[in-house]
């Protein structure tokens, strides 16, 4: 992948020694701490390299945005690395330059439900919350790899106050079909949380500005336009979830 001028892109490792992939908008861009945007993939092993060019597009506006890697087929699903990347961003967001009071917590696939699971159950992490959450592309009636418990569940008995929930799903999907995240948005809103839902005309990698390679069983940076779009807007709401014009 080309990496944007615009971006410094650096590599960091999370307590275990799971590389995290750190992008920042270049230096002297911003004089003041910026908001950080930690953002978890799907459930292929270390697969944070696939959203590298959503990252990109995010750090290019002036945002932190610390992509993780983790594993799905680790024997607590990944929990203890999602948990770890977590941590990393709570410790040390500020020494990256961002502000430590503004972190948005987002996921694609796989790794939505671990956010959201995350800003459901805050007593697993010691109260802390997000500034807001952002799920892409995926369904909320699996089980949180953070929390092993299910966030439509979750929000129907949670004690903690609603904060702001942004999602992307494209509406033609054929992994998981977007009616997943409308209906969690209508629960959402039922319960007096605050969400917003965006339905691009695209798939499920093209919510990530990703495309599936066949023959490498891996996404790679879309060429498609429906894809690049999609994956703008992805950007667009992630930007907006960290409080800045986008």
């Amino acid at each position: 992948m080309t990496l944007d001028l615009d971006v410094t892109h650096t590599l960091a490792h999370s307590a275990s020694g799971k590389a995290i992939d750190v992008y920042r908008p270049r230096a002297g861009a911003h004089d003041t701490a910026v908001p950080t945007v930690l953002l978890w993939h799907g459930k292929g092993p270390d697969e944070r390299d696939v959203l590298q060019p959503l990252a990109e597009a995010v750090a290019r506006s002036g945002l932190n945005v610390l992509v993780p890697d983790w594993r799905s087929d680790a024997p607590d699903d990944g929990r203890a690395h999602l948990l770890e990347s977590l941590d990393f961003a709570r410790d040390q967001a500020a020494a990256l330059g961002g502000n430590t009071d503004r972190i948005v917590l987002a996921g694609w696939s796989a790794g939505a439900p671990a956010a959201m699971g995350v800003a459901l159950r805050p007593e697993l992490v010691g109260g802390w919350r997000p500034m807001a959450v952002a799920g892409i592309a995926s369904r909320y009636d699996w089980a949180a790899r953070t929390t092993g418990t299910i966030p439509l569940s979750d929000l129907a008995t949670t004690p903690a106050p609603p904060l702001p929930v942004w999602l992307v799903h494209g509406t033609a999907d054929p992994a998981i079909e977007s009616r997943y995240s409308r209906e969690f948005a209508a629960a959402l809103d039922s319960r007096g949380w605050p969400v917003h839902l965006e339905e691009p005309a695209t798939d499920h990698a093209g919510v990530v500005m990703t495309e599936y390679d066949p023959e490498q069983d891996r996404c790679r940076p879309a060429r498609a336009e429906h894809a690049v779009q999609g994956g703008q807007l992805t950007a667009r709401v992630l930007i907006r979830a960290a409080g800045e014009p986008g």
